[in-house]
């Protein structure tokens, strides 16, 4: 397997011989970690695949990928403004972009395409498709996003998160595989983080607004920590790079880091999550069965993180609050009653049991 067969001609005699080579593979991952993961998960499966990578500068992406893969930069923008001047800007960079990938296959004789959507699948998949490459996307949201939506009849195939998002796909060849998650979590998991000197016989609460963080969350956690310290809570705060009010809570039960690599070992040792709804994200927790407090993004594109809250709800896996709706207070009472009384802890975690059997850990 990760290798394709050449018919080579002998110089002298005309005969031929068989060459194989390894399978040549560009992935189109950018900018959220509920894009990079999933496809630096798949990427660790495919050890006889020669890899690289198409991302933008400055993002996520090169931060994490280099040191593993290399890395191709372009220049494209997302497609989330209305019609207008910008708009033929960002088509036009668009043209630029499908123009660099196409010279980049070429250069770099690929035999295909993944990626996991957002707008560096749009110049991936248009530049594929003109060379006659197959593509596979990948799309983890319980409503796929518009490039997916757009292109996806253009892919071999669509590999989907959720069910739930196949009637939005109807010209699209799909298969319901779940999402990726890295290594660490299709292993034994283990609770041991010793490096974070958290006491064994604590609850903890584990706060993680995605790759980007959760400025709004992070306020209305801080806030209420007070109370969950009383309780005797510890929390691990993951804040992200951009939360200008990071270094404003001190205590000596709450351990704030913008970013925390072994989520597999911390979210089993969590007693709650409170949590954004990023699909990647979403199937950690159901994987370590954490319960958890969703609170989508308000602002994601078409609020798709409603939607896959909405399922984890559906099944009993979480709670769900709008973020509009959530006051220091409700929030700090909700956690305070779950702490309290560990027999619903209990039995939330036994839904979340149920819940774990309807996902693909080996996605």
């Amino acid at each position: 397997m990760g290798r394709v067969s050449e018919n080579l001609a002998g110089e002298s005699l005309g005969e031929s011989r068989i060459v194989t080579k390894p399978i040549r593979l560009l992935i189109a991952a950018s900018g959220t970690g509920g894009h990079l993961f999933p496809a630096i998960a798949t990427a660790e499966q495919l050890p006889d695949y020669e890899i690289e990578w198409l991302g933008v500068p400055d993002r996520l992406e090169t931060q994490l990928v280099p040191k593993h893969y290399p890395l191709h930069a372009i220049a494209v923008e997302g497609f989330q403004q209305r019609l207008g001047l910008g708009t033929l800007r960002i088509f036009s960079r668009l043209t630029g972009s499908i123009l660099q990938v196409r010279q980049i296959l070429k250069q770099g004789q690929f035999h295909g395409v993944l990626t996991t959507g957002g707008y560096i699948a749009a110049p991936a998949i248009v530049a594929a498709r003109t060379l006659g490459l197959p593509t596979i996307l990948h799309e983890s949201n319980a409503l796929p996003g518009k490039v997916t939506r757009w292109l996806s009849p253009w892919c071999s195939r669509v590999a989907l998160g959720f069910e739930a998002a196949q009637p939005y796909l109807p010209r699209a060849q799909t298969v319901c595989v779940g999402t990726p998650v890295r290594s660490k979590f299709r292993a034994a998991l283990d609770t041991s983080i010793t490096e974070l000197s958290i006491p064994d016989n604590v609850p903890l609460i584990v706060v993680v607004g995605g790759s980007q963080g959760a400025v709004a969350v992070n306020r209305l956690v801080r806030q209420c920590a007070p109370e969950w310290f009383a309780a005797g809570a510890w929390i691990v705060h993951l804040t992200g790079e951009n939360d200008p009010e990071a270094q404003s809570l001190s205590h000596a039960q709450y351990l704030q880091l913008p970013f925390y690599d072994d989520m597999a070992s911390l979210l089993q040792r969590a007693d709650l999550a409170i949590s954004r709804a990023g699909a990647g994200t979403l199937t950690e927790l159901a994987i370590t069965k954490t319960p958890s407090i969703l609170i989508p993004y308000p602002y994601a594109a078409e609020d798709h993180q409603s939607y896959n809250a909405a399922i984890f709800a559906a099944a009993g896996a979480s709670q769900v609050c709008r973020q509009a709706d959530l006051s220091v207070e409700k929030l700090q009472n909700k956690v305070l009653n779950l702490l309290r009384s560990p027999i619903s802890l209990s039995k939330w975690q036994q839904r979340r049991e149920s819940w774990r059997s309807q996902t693909v850990p080996n996605a």
